[in-house]
């Protein structure tokens, strides 16, 4: 019941009562859900291209098989005249077009930070859309424009709206990945983006409320400070999360993250639930909870012997093997259930290399998930120097019945991992996957795989894939084409026994081209020269000491070695106008490496005319290690 005044209404005084508190209110609870109503609508177009993409490719590859015939040019060189255009490739010519301006065209800021057109343009969405919801209708009933009453708690709202995204696009399993289709991994730009415009949205909404002056009273009220502190721990996470700092001190930055995301979701909870905005806090906890419940499952199904579920207890003891300065080989006996496709990454768990018991860390798995095995048919195709090999060293199933992984050290876990490999201790691994995508190639008629580096544990699972398919008529891949940049000859150690043995295997109508470049220096002690060199089936001279330790490999038909680095855009450009149909180009390397990769296979190659005229419809997979 309203109090009275001599026998009439109470009337609240201007001071008492404002009218834009209604508005404000309202407005501070729908924009945040109409915000998210436009990251589901979004979400959905890009499942459904997914989708529509899936399909594709299942109708491509049930296609019937073709085969270009050779003009007798030699590989890589125009099978037949293109100067008649198509117009039923139309389609084809435009899906390549927006391949290239989307993926293949990219902004340089600077430091090898990259970014192709679509991050940028996915960024400027992002930013345009969180301000607009923020300063939209921001005038009050007065006609004062850009009120501060309505932007500065408005800006506190949409900010705590984004956080379960964030959260989301910052775990391993996630809604977000399995509904549209694009791994963890290429997510990772996402999570980084999102947080880095909340964080100045809520220094937005910090000043915001400064500005309009806080109440001697509010200082002493529980929810101001936890949001404080939130504010101080989300600026030290984005400060430490700059590609700089984490490239020189990434461990640092991993626990750090850990810890202050943790205290800074506490002080958010706290100072959202005053506004009644907490159960997008406690979103946060269930989404990154989930993650971590899938993780530990993961964990236990696949190293069950360690957990007593099974007798043989070890059996996921990993040996180590030091194959140069430069590279670390990590083998464990592959769990019967564990299955992965080529490309994919695990999560390997070190206790007695790591720092923490349960510090995880991602490697590409180098070694191929075949469905038969790899010593019977070696034994098949008469390798029988190859078989007593076998027999002396134990090494029948590598690369085909275990799990391998190709590690290069840096600092932390990984230089830890080589003063192990040293000794050839071995030591208990936990695996945790698999991760990541893994291109489908049965599709393609020409396969390019492209490796600077420890880059080749993604291309070698890709050749192997594609032998076997090759050898079961599961592929419509005719041609590969394996470039490697390795900066000594002595590297192709890494890789030499599982090449030789993929290669003794392929069948005889797969064209295998595998290409070695030397980068660095020879054996010898001699710089070589830099720029690229022609490809010779012999092995140069100055490197014959090392080549006399890998005979079997470099003596087989079908690899050729030089020295210099490779000219990328000479090669691809010769391979596309020697291909009809569809091509696969996949890159796995450095950032240089990729940029040069994405350039070669931008317009005029890849242009409408080209594709237009029955060249090759080119899709790219872009596989980059470094601090993004």
């Amino acid at each position: 019941m309203e109090p009275t005044t001599l026998g009439q209404p109470f009337v609240r005084s201007e001071s008492s009562y404002n009218p834009d508190k209604p508005f404000s209110k309202k407005r501070n609870e729908e924009y945040p859900w109409q915000l998210w109503w436009c990251l589901a609508v979004f979400f959905f177009i890009v499942s459904s291209l997914q989708l529509a993409s899936y399909l594709c490719n299942k109708i491509a590859v049930r296609r019937p098989k073709t085969r270009s015939t050779d003009n007798g040019e030699g590989p890589g060189q125009p099978t037949r005249p293109r100067s008649v255009w198509s117009l039923r490739r139309i389609p084809v010519a435009v899906v390549n077009s927006y391949r290239v301006m989307a993926f293949r065209w990219t902004v340089d800021f600077g430091r090898g930070y990259v970014l192709n057109v679509a991050e940028v343009v996915l960024t400027i969405l992002y930013i345009v859309a969180l301000f607009t919801w923020s300063f939209i209708n921001t005038t009050d009933v007065a006609g004062n424009k850009h009120a501060n009453r309505y932007w500065s708690n408005r800006t506190g709202t949409l900010a705590t709206s984004q956080f379960p995204l964030i959260t989301a696009l910052g775990t391993k399993n996630n809604l977000i990945s399995f509904i549209t289709g694009v791994s963890y991994d290429k997510l990772n730009y996402m999570h980084r983006m999102t947080s880095r415009v909340t964080f100045v949205l809520i220094w937005v909404h910090g000043i915001g409320r400064i500005l309009k002056g806080i109440p001697s009273h509010e200082w002493h009220e529980s929810w101001l400070w936890p949001g404080m502190l939130a504010g101080v721990g989300l600026t030290i996470i984005c400060m430490l999360s700059i590609r700089p700092v984490r490239a020189q001190a990434y461990e640092l930055f991993f626990y750090v993250h850990f810890f202050l995301v943790l205290a800074f979701l506490i002080g958010a909870y706290y100072h959202a639930r005053y506004r009644h905005f907490d159960p997008y806090i406690i979103a946060c906890f269930i989404i990154w909870g989930a993650d971590r419940l899938i993780r530990v499952v993961r964990v236990v199904v696949f190293n069950h012997s360690y957990f007593g579920f099974k007798s043989g207890s070890g059996t996921l003891d990993a040996t180590t093997e030091l194959l140069s300065p430069e590279m670390v080989r990590l083998v464990l006996r592959r769990p019967p259930h564990f299955h992965w496709s080529p490309g994919k990454t695990a999560y390997l768990i070190m206790p007695g290399v790591s720092a923490l018991p349960f510090e995880a860390h991602p490697f590409t798995i180098a070694s191929f998930d075949s469905g038969s095995n790899g010593e019977e048919d070696l034994d098949s195709a008469g390798d029988s120097d190859g078989k007593k090999e076998r027999q002396s060293s134990g090494k029948g199933t590598t690369y085909w019945k275990e799990l391998v992984f190709l590690v290069s050290p840096r600092d932390g876990c990984t230089r830890r991992l080589l003063d192990a490999a040293a000794k050839r201790e071995t030591i208990k691994v936990f695996v945790d996957g698999p991760y990541g995508p893994s291109p489908d190639m049965r599709r393609f008629d020409t396969c390019v795989l492209i490796a600077g580096g420890s880059g080749v544990s993604h291309t070698l699972s890709v050749l192997l894939d594609i032998i076997e398919k090759a050898r079961d008529k599961h592929t419509h891949c005719t041609r590969v084409v394996f470039i490697w940049a390795i900066r000594e000859l002595a590297h192709i150690n890494w890789i030499s026994e599982a090449l030789r043995r993929g290669l003794l295997i392929a069948p005889p109508d797969l064209d295998i081209d595998i290409q070695v470049f030397i980068t660095r220096q020879s054996s010898d002690g001699m710089e070589v020269e830099t720029a690229p060199a022609n490809l010779s089936p012999s092995t140069p001279q100055s490197d014959k000491t090392v080549t006399d330790q890998i005979p079997s490999v470099l003596n087989m038909s079908g690899i050729r070695v030089a020295s210099g680095r490779p000219d990328l855009k000479a090669l691809l450009e010769r391979e596309v106008a020697g291909t009809q149909g569809r091509m696969s180009v996949s890159v796995c390397g450095s950032q240089s490496i990729s940029q040069t990769v994405r350039s070669a296979l931008s317009f005029p190659v890849s242009g409408v005319p080209n594709v237009l005229g029955g060249g090759a419809s080119v899709t790219l997979h872009v596989e980059s290690f470094g601090y993004a």
